[in-house]
């Protein structure tokens, strides 16, 4: 067997500031009272249409 085709540890470990996780980054107020909306919004349709038929 060939060690060439095992390349588990290739990538770069350090820490590069280029790319950012979502959990990492902040919301801003405007991103939460959108988010806010949009699922009062859903929640509205999603049981509002229920209840009326």
């Amino acid at each position: 067997m060939s060690d060439d085709s095992h390349h588990e540890d290739d990538h770069d470990h350090g820490e590069s500031e280029g790319r950012v996780t979502s959990p990492m980054q902040e919301y801003t107020t405007g991103q939460v009272a959108r988010g806010a909306l949009v699922l009062v919004v859903g929640l509205l349709l999603t049981f509002g249409v229920g209840f009326v038929l």
